[in-house]
């Protein structure tokens, strides 16, 4: 490696990981699923160095093992089960599982192919990397962080109050910029600075992080529930099921799981519409909240709110989380405006921990294929979405019009 090792702890993740892997181990641990990397940056091109690199560096990571701290620490977590924290003590990355070449538009191509369990774990610790391989090789580093101190600055002043920018009040909100960093330094430096001053914000908590490692650094709380490739491929992954049916399916499994705890649900796996066909009084009841993700937030607000009280629950019991690039100006836009109508969350990633003079990169790893199927995401914005077979995205969609149609 040309670079210091970037991930350095199993940890190292998002709590979202951890919260679906237990899931996955107790109900789905046969599932196989591929998972594949894409640029969405159309001037970003990665060198050859830049791809070798990234391939050292995750080999790295595929040494990693969960200490007998981290294992204890996990164990803590109320909803976390000591059969699951018993398999993580033998859970291993395994670098046979990635295919990394340069055959792609933007020099980098990544899959991994595997078990649910393995391949689910892979995606947080690969984006991680590729995000800081390329702004320490592509840029002058030392600037970057120098500009990111300097915005950092201004944010934590924003939240106090003080000084000559602008002033936020957004109410609770985590971190949640791990997979889109600008390096494990900044990222750190970022939660490290929230944590030391939010005794001193103004109508602002900062509460938690979805980075495992950091939480417990800093005795903040891990969040994370779920992510779209939970109900990808608990909904589309058997093909028994009717994908329109995919919230359902998840649905029913999260609560098997986790009862009435660590329930937040992601609401825009296969469009906000058919997910409220699914979740009526029951899972609205046991759920805490949901998850926006795209689309609109404040139109989905205003859904989610008459959806809440036809059913004849109080909004005010429930907890919108919103979590699409976000930034402080735009938070506190959403909290002034449903802050007396619902319990109001967010989980701002980038605008944390990767905001300097020059554009992040917009990258994802997704799932592609589950048990040998496709599988797709259909959200509340065109172009989300990522999936090999068109012929299976409409597929898809004609299920889910079909259901909207007709099943009432």
């Amino acid at each position: 490696m040309v670079l210091n090792q970037i991930i350095n702890s199993l940890l190292e993740t998002d709590m979202y990981k951890i919260s679906m892997g237990q899931a996955i181990y107790h109900q789905f641990s046969d599932y196989k699923t591929t998972w594949s990397f894409k640029c969405r940056n159309t001037d970003v091109h990665f060198t050859e160095a830049m791809v070798q690199e990234i391939r050292e560096q995750i080999k790295a990571y595929c040494d990693l093992r969960f200490t007998e701290e981290e294992l204890s620490y996990l164990n803590e977590v109320k909803w976390m089960k000591g059969s699951y924290v018993d398999f993580l003590r033998l859970w291993q990355p395994r670098f046979e599982d990635f295919e990394i070449t340069t055959d792609a538009s933007c020099g980098l191509s990544i899959e991994t192919k595997g078990t649910w369990l393995n391949t689910s774990m892979y995606e947080i610790p690969t984006l991680a990397i590729v995000n800081e391989v390329y702004f320490r090789m592509a840029y002058d580093y030392d600037k970057l962080l120098g500009s990111f101190k300097e915005r950092l600055t201004d944010k934590i002043n924003g939240l106090k109050g003080v000084g000559n920018g602008e002033k936020y009040d957004i109410g609770t909100f985590s971190e949640f910029g791990l997979r889109r960093r600008l390096s494990g330094e900044a990222q750190e430096m970022a939660v490290k600075q929230l944590a030391e001053n939010r005794d001193q914000f103004h109508d602002s908590r900062f509460v938690g992080t979805s980075n495992v490692y950091l939480a417990k650094k800093y005795g903040l709380t891990p969040v994370g529930t779920m992510a779209h490739e939970w109900i990808m491929c608990v909904g589309q992954g058997n093909h028994k099921h009717n994908p329109a049916y995919s919230n359902w399916y998840a649905l029913d499994a999260w609560i098997k799981e986790y009862g009435i705890l660590n329930g937040i649900a992601l609401t825009d796996a296969i469009t906000t519409d058919c997910f409220l066909r699914d979740f009526q009084l029951t899972y609205a009841t046991l759920f805490s909240g949901v998850r926006h993700d795209s689309g609109d937030p404040f139109e989905w607000g205003e859904k989610m709110l008459r959806h809440y009280e036809s059913l004849g629950i109080d909004p005010k019991t429930k907890t919108l989380l919103f979590s699409d690039s976000l930034d402080f100006k735009r938070a506190g836009e959403l909290y002034a405006y449903f802050k007396d109508k619902a319990k109001v969350a967010f989980g701002i990633g980038t605008y944390i921990a990767n905001d300097t003079e020059v554009p992040a990169l917009n990258i994802v790893m997704k799932t592609t294929a589950c048990n040998g199927m496709d599988v797709a995401k259909i959200s509340d914005t065109a172009g989300k979405g990522m999936c090999k077979n068109p012929d299976y995205v409409n597929y898809l969609q004609r299920c889910i019009d079909w259901r909207m149609n007709n099943d009432r």
